[in-house]
């Protein structure tokens, strides 16, 4: 019986972590540094707690309006603040990265910009945006904390495609 039972629990081991590698949970993220281009954000703006439903719902309404085809683009956010030093709180824009600033705007979605030219740290990764975001970020607070870089609280969220992601952090003054 111990045989059978350890037999199916590397079994199921085996499973969770082929799973894990087929969504890219051990692709090795990049950082660099570089300079910021233009991004605009159609979306909504969420003010809350991490646990608050409303902010998967905006998530949930994000990738609805892409796949209804409703809106062009793909998804991404601005996070403007540190939930983890806010404690648990956080002021962020849920929603879909858009062409240009003359798109037509979902109800209830307001447009922001990240802005261009301004120097930043990038990490990206070849990983499935359920994975990129832990990864992305515990990689760009290394390699800042690495090289002594300030950052600024604010941080661009890029899902350019369902097996990649980044993150940009602008440098602080």
């Amino acid at each position: 019986m111990n045989r059978k039972f350890s037999f199916i629990i590397v079994f199921i081991l085996l499973i969770g972590f082929g799973i894990y590698a087929y969504l890219g949970g051990f692709n090795a993220v990049q950082v660099i540094r570089t300079t910021s281009k233009p991004v605009f954000i159609a979306g909504r703006y969420f003010e809350g707690s991490m646990k608050d439903k409303n902010l998967g719902l905006y998530f949930q309404e994000a990738a609805k309006l892409l796949e209804e085809k409703k809106i062009a683009g793909y998804l991404g956010n601005i996070y403007y603040n540190n939930p983890e030093e806010a404690h648990d709180s956080i002021r962020a824009l849920i929603g879909v990265v858009v062409p240009d600033s003359l798109v037509a705007l979902p109800e209830g979605f307001e447009l922001h910009k990240w802005p261009g030219s301004k120097p930043v740290v990038q990490a990206s990764v070849k990983a499935h945006y359920f994975l990129a975001p832990n990864k992305l970020y515990s990689e760009l607070f290394d390699y800042a904390k690495k090289n002594k870089l300030n950052l600024k609280k604010q941080y661009l969220e890029e899902f350019p495609d369902t097996r990649y992601g980044r993150v940009q952090a602008q440098l602080a003054d």
